[in-house]
């Protein structure tokens, strides 16, 4: 242990700037060090660990302080569709793609998780990362949303159905089978993407679904059992 000490404390002040060896010192604190840590590989195991604890606990932080800066926009922006509770105890915030194939296997939990909590609503933001037609079909089903509310989910469920990327085609066909009429999609549409991307960027968000669920960020999709779980938990959170 002493020896560890010793090599560590070297290591130190052989990093500083202002400290000056000789070539012999040099290599014998390189060597000195070397040895250290070949017969003890777990110094730098735990070195990892608690880098990696530490850019975890920052990350966290960024994330609290990102969601602060922007709650009226995440949980109050009347251009983002929303379902659930009017007065909710726990609001959840889903970036979701019309092209991505983990949104359409999430997006039916989110129906079911506010029948199963009638106090929890969920508000959705478009991030269209996968191409035109992801912007395209979230630009209309944005629109439809400020002009006719009532007629979002229909589309929305359409929309979410489609195995494979959306194309103008498919969309149509969409509004079509949902009995919707959205001629040209509205500058409102537009701004609200931008925003969504922005504050996704802020957010740390590198991919969708992903989910604000209390004070945590669920990435990616879960089974309903595990969803279910996070929302269960952070609501009791709120309430207690």
């Amino acid at each position: 242990m002493k020896k560890i000490l010793l090599a560590l404390s070297l290591f130190s002040a052989f990093t500083q700037a202002d400290t000056t060896f000789t070539p012999q010192q040099e290599a014998r604190i390189a060597a000195l060090v070397r040895d250290t840590l070949v017969n003890n590989p777990q110094i730098l195991a735990e070195a990892a660990d608690r880098l990696n604890a530490q850019a975890s606990a920052q990350g966290e932080e960024q994330f609290r302080d990102a969601v602060q800066q922007n709650k009226d926009f995440l949980f109050n922006d009347p251009n983002s569709p929303r379902i659930g509770a009017k007065n909710p105890a726990l609001t959840l915030v889903v970036f979701t793609d019309y092209n991505c194939p983990y949104c359409k296997k999430f997006d039916p939990y989110l129906e079911q998780i506010v029948k199963q909590h009638p106090d929890v609503a969920v508000v959705l933001k478009f991030l269209p990362y996968r191409s035109e037609s992801s912007l395209s079909s979230a630009r209309d089903a944005l629109t439809l949303w400020h002009r006719h509310p009532q007629q979002f989910l229909r589309f929305n469920d359409v929309l979410m159905s489609k195995v494979g990327y959306h194309d103008d085609a498919s969309i149509a066909a969409a509004k079509k089978k949902a009995g919707v009429t959205v001629d040209t999609p509205d500058d409102q549409s537009l701004e609200t993407i931008k925003r969504s991307l922005a504050v996704a960027e802020k957010l740390g968000i590198q991919g969708t679904p992903a989910t604000i669920i209390g004070d945590e960020m669920l990435s990616g999709w879960v089974p309903y059992a595990r969803f279910d779980e996070m929302v269960t938990a952070a609501l009791a959170k709120r309430k207690s």
